[in-house]
């Protein structure tokens, strides 16, 4: 293999230090297929990131839950609610679900932003949908678009899944680059899996998720942590800007329950 060179290498490096993660090249690929435009991605990938990336710093967000009612949301009211505090979104036994649903912001629809947002998951499967599509001719309340990912059992919490389109861009721990016609591609590492999942708190514990969007660089952080970060250069299918919404999905009985959800334009 061939090795990147000492000015690439401190280019990949400083922009990891941004991350707050650990970034380093496959060893598997060689650096030529990593490639076009290695630097250009390392810069890409730094510039996207907020200054500073502290958990905790809302400098500059406006909260799009007023924390009593789903005033400015749609949903089905059948599935969600505004209590305590929390947006809850809740299946049963009696009450299920044919389709995943979504609750979705009608306060516009974000471009380049920054939203933080608090969760915990009790059963199954549910996200934080973004630059998204409604598909009325599929059914009400759905959504077509980037997902950063939750699920009880946190084998995909953090990962990048793009709902009712290309399926999984960035799994924990990766960092992707898509071109047109390709599946997206892993050139480098934000940490071991396994390792992340071990700083996802779960039962009546809060997950704070940090979703960066920022051009076509996309970047999920939970309590602190890069999980996963997508350059995403298909054009054709690629989203710059669209609706927020939050999933409930079909399946077994199943909560999800958000608050503190701060939206920033950048």
């Amino acid at each position: 293999m061939r090795m990147p060179s000492l000015k690439l290498a401190r280019s990949l490096t400083a922009a990891a230090a941004l991350c707050g993660a650990c970034f380093w090249l496959t060893r598997d690929t060689p650096l030529s297929a990593q490639q076009p435009n290695a630097k250009e991605m390392a810069k890409r990938m730094a510039a996207a990131m907020p200054d500073p990336l502290m958990k905790g710093n809302t400098k500059g967000f406006t909260s799009i839950f007023d924390g009593k009612t789903l005033k400015g949301w749609d949903g089905n009211p059948d599935f969600w609610r505004a209590e305590g505090g929390m947006i809850i979104g809740q299946t049963t036994t009696e009450k299920k679900l044919k389709l995943n649903t979504f609750l979705i912001w009608k306060g516009g629809t974000p471009k380049d932003f920054e939203l933080k947002a608090e969760y915990r998951i009790h059963g199954t499967n549910s996200g934080i949908q973004y630059r998204s599509v409604e598909l009325p001719d599929v059914g009400k309340w759905v959504l077509k678009g980037y997902q950063a990912d939750i699920d009880a059992e946190d084998m995909f919490t953090g990962q990048n899944y793009e709902e009712r389109n290309r399926g999984f861009l960035a799994l924990r721990g990766q960092f992707t680059h898509i071109n047109e016609s390709e599946k997206p591609r892993v050139v480098g590492s934000l940490g071991d899996g396994d390792q992340l999942k071990s700083l996802i708190k779960r039962g009546d514990e809060w997950n704070e998720y940090h979703i960066i969007a920022r051009g076509n660089v996309l970047i999920h952080i939970l309590n602190g942590h890069v999980m996963s970060e997508v350059i995403d250069d298909d054009a054709k299918q690629r989203k710059m800007e669209g609706e927020l919404g939050l999933q409930l999905h079909m399946g077994p009985p199943m909560k999800v329950e958000f608050r503190n959800i701060l939206l920033k334009n950048l």
